[in-house]
């Protein structure tokens, strides 16, 4: 049998082994507060996180006395202590005490992850070479969460077993797969890739033909996004939509972290603008209802991702967006700080022509509506 040279073949090297350098958001600041310690299974080991009077502090998860789960002790004082000996660590990872014993070993000192809390949410830092985190590669705060600007946030989280968390990421330069698994109309879309930044500017409208209670809004809703990573796994969504003849200002957070090389976390949620005369639970409400929404469209993603093959060397059109400009950004967290490019932290525009995208998915959905209704 002749082989036929023309097939497309699908390539695939197989998940790196190590996991991205940079801060990763591991929840909502108030998960972890409530007197207990907290174990994080995250970069293919454990953590625990615990509360101290200066904030939340993440170690290694097991004590290095005699491997106990540090998760399964108590916070005493200032530090966690073992279930096992009571051997008690502060959040610098160094032993402040073991009651039965007359002195501390100079050399008992765990891992002491860099830690930071900021828009409600609490991220540890994690670099294969264990630098430290610089203010040129930090997590921004979101204007106004300080000083009570926005309502609590709606929170979700998933977990994905089966991928790694590039697929999430490339859903950033993937215009096509709005409308096809979140339902929505993307009518303009551009991304600028430049340093650890990596943005996606979409205006989009709701699909008409979906369920209501799957959707943000009716068919004269407008969303206008602003989607940024800063570092490889935390994304800001700043969103204004126009509903109704309202306006609301919305901020998502779409966030991950790899539990293995082949697993992976997503956090996510919305927060609300407070506007005048709109209680706290009437903003809560708006942003539940927004969660709700985009969940289904997260579900969607999941579903595909645990049932889909890694490829690296997908066959593209023009309207795909620039996937492996953006895969090469990606990189950057994947590499020694050293064998980092400048190609990888250029800075790159593309936007996508999608006039006739929309022509064909007006025409789908006008049959889909036809359908129904006879």
């Amino acid at each position: 049998m002749a082989i036929d040279d023309d097939v497309r073949e699908i390539e695939n090297a197989g998940n790196p082994k190590r996991f991205a350098r940079g801060w990763h958001c591991l929840g909502l600041v108030d998960e972890f507060r409530d007197g207990r310690p907290h174990q994080v299974k995250a970069f293919g080991t454990s953590l625990v996180i615990f509360d101290t009077p200066e904030g939340l502090r993440a170690l290694d998860g097991y004590c290095r006395h005699m491997g106990g789960n540090l998760a399964n002790g108590t916070i005493k004082g200032d530090s966690v202590a073992c279930p096992f000996h009571d051997w008690r660590w502060g959040g610098n990872g160094r032993c402040t005490g073991i009651p039965y014993a007359k002195r501390v070993p100079g050399v008992a000192k765990t891992r002491a992850w860099p830690a930071m809390e900021r828009n409600g949410q609490f991220f540890v830092w994690h670099d294969p070479q264990r630098s430290q985190p610089t203010d040129t590669v930090t997590i921004p705060p979101i204007p106004g969460w300080d000083a009570g600007q926005w309502s609590s946030w709606s929170w979700q989280k998933f977990e994905v077993n089966g991928a790694h968390c590039r697929e999430m990421v490339d859903n950033v330069v993937d215009m096509a797969h709005f409308f096809y698994v979140h339902m929505a109309f993307p009518h303009y879309f551009r991304n600028v890739f430049e340093g650890h930044v990596a943005t996606q500017y979409m205006h989009s409208r709701p699909r008409p033909d979906i369920d209501p209670e799957k959707s943000y809004g009716d068919e004269d809703s407008i969303l206008r996004s602003e989607a940024s990573y800063y570092g490889p796994s935390y994304m800001i969504n700043p969103q204004q939509l126009e509903i109704g003849g309202q306006i609301l200002d919305a901020v998502l957070i779409n966030s991950h972290y790899p539990v293995t090389d082949n697993s992976f976390i997503i956090n996510f949620g919305v927060a609300t603008k407070r506007q005048e005369g709109v209680t706290a639970e009437a903003a809560r409400t708006v942003a539940d209802s927004l969660t709700s929404a985009l969940s289904y469209g997260f579900g969607q993603d999941l579903e595909i991702w645990r049932d889909k093959a890694r490829i690296d060397n997908p066959l593209l059109t023009e309207q795909d967006g620039p996937v492996y400009q953006l895969r090469h950004w990606y990189e950057q967290f994947y590499v020694d700080i050293e064998d980092v490019t400048p190609s990888m932290t250029e800075r790159i525009e593309v936007e996508i022509d999608t006039d006739h995208a929309v022509t064909s998915w007006k025409r789908e959905v006008a049959e889909n509506l036809l359908a129904t209704r006879s």
